[in-house]
């Protein structure tokens, strides 16, 4: 994938948030241990660390929505992160945002801790971070 279209279905995807740029996406993907998994529809950004891996960002296109690729992009993302020698991954997510936390919970996620306020909406009042975890095992 190229920072072109992850910015572009970032921007699409949180449009009451600040999408991330370009040149962020491709400061990110130019890192050691970034791992992507998607195409022009959705994707996952994650950064392995050592054992521990970080889902950056996921995000799907609007049109595309309900289709279970952002399950899909996730699991070959984590799929990829345990390759690269990871146990966990971790991840932050809106305490409001419900269809993500659907879809954490539907992929094994638990909750770990909470950061009050830590997601400023536009033209809203701040929304805390739930911290999530999920082991990867080898199956």
């Amino acid at each position: 994938m190229t920072p072109e279209a992850m910015a572009d279905i970032h921007a699409q995807a949180f449009s009451t948030t600040r999408a991330w740029s370009v040149a962020e996406f491709r400061d990110l993907i130019a890192q050691p241990g970034t791992v992507i998994a998607g195409d022009d529809r959705a994707f996952a950004l994650l950064r392995v660390t050592l054992d521990e891996a970080e889902v950056l960002t996921i995000a799907t296109a609007p049109a595309h929505r309900r289709k279970g690729l952002a399950r899909s992009v996730l699991s070959k993302a984590e799929q990829t992160a345990q390759a690269k020698g990871a146990t966990a991954v971790f991840l932050e997510v809106a305490e409001d945002n419900a269809a993500a936390r659907a879809l954490y919970a539907q992929a094994g996620y638990t909750q770990i801790g909470r950061r009050p306020g830590y997601y400023l909406p536009k033209d809203a009042a701040p929304v805390a971070a739930l911290v999530l975890r999920k082991a990867l095992t080898r199956s």
